[in-house]
């Protein structure tokens, strides 16, 4: 995603790399951009002086079943408020969750997963709709959602069967709200937010008898970020994890930052599935696993080195390498030597397609859109944000209001960049104050030292170019971990985007993955 000390250059460096939410290359999502409410500034940050109102905490229990794997599944939804504290029992934060229990939530011993999307600034509707839950919007794979009216299906790869799922907004997004004294800078931050996703999770497991259930977390794009930082936390102070499910991962920022070229070696193997699927590749390989492969070891091999010459490049090398890319990428060779073998991804998703006055997408480059301006040097959006934003928005609010009974007096956020994002504290405590990319390789490599028995899975989207696979590869056989510890996590690949849950034929191999993995996390 990015790397960056200053929150102003951590956020350029997320849309370089390509996800905010996501992992690093034009913009950020964690979830498709919405427009935030600019109105609802003044209620999430606290003028100086004024206090914010605390309301009160408030549930609305109903009940509803669906089937999974060919059996019912009866399910009790919890939808409501829980209100955190500060050190001095001060309420900071009113915490928005959706919670889907079997039998009622009576079984202690059940795992329960709690879920959360990133951003910074996105709520947790993405994957509440999309993913696990037990109601998802029905969508068409690469194809854009059509306009009203839209439709949920019950989800019959839901991981209801597996655990029980809390969904949880972050503070200031969905109906998440600062409450009492708190201001911005308490939560927006990754520190901060993760001492507030730790109170509350330690609040829900204490309210909720869940202090001996198998536990799991489960984020994607920034959430991935969080998951790392949190899983720490929450050992630091006494509740052991089982497992962590990392989707679409962002764990390093500093593939972005200038002068840098780590994030042009890990973009080139997304970018070339992303030519193969638009059929740019010539003599298209039939197999496109073995054809990332092949392509991982050029970009780990002889294109790594080739950049590592920089300026000193030969230039019958420089020929040679450029080639080989425009084999991989569908580009000119020329083109890929004038970007001096440095294809930026927002040119890439711009110059892929040029000929046919089409781009691809940021957060899912099978997804094809147009710009005013064929001939202009980057995309003036993210079709596939565009693609899904509005069904998902939709049926969120429709859903909560008419099945499980739950209005608020104010309006749901599904993004909220514009207040949180732009001023998210990119600084880490432990650092002592030095200014340095975002890293939180080390926070999920000390936690799996510590607890031998912690179980992370990662899924991968092929056509991500927010969160790219083999910068998680990376990332993850990075943290310094020994051969028994580095059995403990598993990988899945899956022939989707960011969001990989938008096709259903790579939700239901991720369910399959996941269900194995949960019988081995949690037996």
């Amino acid at each position: 995603m990015r790397p960056m000390p200053f929150a102003s250059l951590a956020f350029a460096t997320l849309l370089a790399l390509g996800s905010l939410p996501l992992h690093a290359a034009d913009d950020t999502k964690d979830a498709p951009k919405a427009q935030a409410d600019k109105g609802d500034k003044d209620k999430n940050d606290k003028n100086a002086t004024d206090e914010l109102p605390i309301p009160p905490e408030r549930s609305v229990v109903t009940k509803h079943s669906v089937r999974i794997g060919g059996r019912t599944v009866n399910y009790q939804a919890t939808t409501g408020t829980l209100l955190i504290r500060d050190d001095k029992g001060k309420p900071t934060v009113s915490f928005f969750y959706v919670a889907y229990t079997a039998d009622g939530g009576k079984n202690s011993k059940r795992p329960v997963t709690f879920f959360y999307n990133g951003g910074p600034g996105s709520s947790s509707m993405w994957l509440h709709m999309g993913s696990f839950g037990p109601v998802r919007v029905a969508n068409d794979g690469d194809k854009p959602i059509p306009p009203a009216p839209y439709h949920t299906v019950p989800n019959e790869f839901s991981l209801l069967d597996k655990s029980d799922l809390v969904f949880i907004d972050a503070p200031g997004t969905g109906y998440s709200q600062l409450v009492g004294k708190a201001e911005g800078k308490d939560v927006y931050g990754v520190d901060q937010d993760a001492d507030a996703f730790t109170r509350f999770i330690t609040r829900y497991v204490s309210a909720n008898n869940r202090w001996n259930s198998p536990k799991f977390l489960f984020g994607e794009s920034y959430g991935t970020t969080r998951s790392a930082v949190l899983v720490k936390s929450l050992q630091d102070k006494g509740m052991e994890f089982n497992g962590v499910v990392l989707m679409s991962s962002i764990l390093d920022f500093s593939v972005a930052a200038p002068g840098i070229d780590h994030g042009y070696i890990v973009n080139l193997p997304t970018e070339a599935a992303i030519a193969w699927y638009h059929d740019k590749v010539p003599n298209k390989p039939a197999d496109i696993r073995a054809f990332l492969a092949e392509v991982r070891r050029f970009a780990s091999g002889d294109y790594t080195l080739a950049l590592a010459k920089g300026d000193a490049i030969d230039p019958a090398e420089a020929d040679r390498i450029a080639n080989q890319m425009s084999h991989y990428l569908g580009l000119s060779p020329q083109y890929i030597k004038e970007a001096n073998l440095r294809v930026r991804p927002s040119r890439f998703r711009k110059e892929l397609l040029r000929d046919q006055r089409l781009t691809v997408g940021r957060l899912d480059g099978r997804f094809e859109g147009i710009d005013p301006d064929a001939a202009g040097e980057t995309p003036d959006g993210d079709t596939a944000s565009d693609a899904v934003t509005g069904a998902y928005v939709a049926m969120f609010n429709q859903y909560v209001a008419n099945e499980l009974k739950y209005t608020a007096d104010r309006p749901y956020l599904p993004n909220n960049y514009g207040v949180i994002n732009k001023d998210w504290d990119w600084k880490r405590k432990k650092t002592g104050g030095w200014l340095q990319a975002t890293y939180v390789g080390d926070d999920l490599g000390d936690a799996m030292r510590r607890n031998p028995h912690l179980k992370v899975f990662s899924a991968n989207g092929y056509y991500d170019l927010a969160t790219p696979f083999y910068a998680t590869e990376y990332d993850l056989t990075h943290l310094g971990l020994e051969p028994a510890q580095r059995k403990n996590i598993s990988f899945g690949f899956y022939p989707s985007g960011h969001m990989i849950y938008l096709d259903q034929q790579s939700l239901e191999q991720a369910k399959a993955d996941l269900s194995r993995y949960y019988d081995d996390a949690a037996p």
